[in-house]
């Protein structure tokens, strides 16, 4: 009886780890992972080279400050700055005019972010909430208010 039990418990088992086994894992694999990091890496690199990127004295120049100011507001979340793989930043163009600018920081506190990247992807990815637009496009359009809800709500 003993050898019984031992061989039905056994017997019951092993089909479980075997099922248990066929399924897929829900993680990358350490290959998959670096192709996700080098994809990423490369489109981050594409962004950078875009043409309505410039660089922190450029910036400056453009708004009639300095590059330390404008670090100091990408360190503050008051500016978009984008860590290269080189020393420095990058800042979209975009972002200093008058529609945006003035938005750009509430947005960021809205959202509880102020890392470059995630702003940057905030601001440039199409909302369901905006009606499809980005909320870059729906500040240029004059609808601030509804950008700023729908950060509030993603920030939530």
């Amino acid at each position: 009886m003993k050898t019984q039990t031992t061989e039905t418990s056994t017997s019951s088992v092993l089909p479980r780890r075997s099922a248990r086994a066929a399924r897929p894992s829900p993680y990358l694999t350490p290959t998959e992972t670096n192709a996700l990091l080098h994809a990423s890496l490369d489109s981050r690199l594409r962004r950078l080279e875009q043409a309505d990127m410039m660089s922190t004295d450029e910036a400056a120049a453009l708004l009639g400050t300095s590059r330390v100011t404008i670090n100091a507001w990408i360190g503050k979340g008051r500016c978009i700055g984008l860590t290269q793989t080189k020393r420095g930043f990058k800042v979209p163009r975009w972002q200093f005019e008058p529609a945006v600018w003035a938005h750009v920081a509430l947005i960021g506190q809205a959202l509880g972010l102020s890392e470059g990247w995630a702003l940057l992807n905030f601001f440039e990815t199409p909302h369901g909430g905006l009606e499809g637009l980005t909320p870059r496009q729906a500040l240029e359009q004059g609808q601030a208010e509804r950008v700023l809800a729908v950060a509030r709500t993603e920030g939530a």
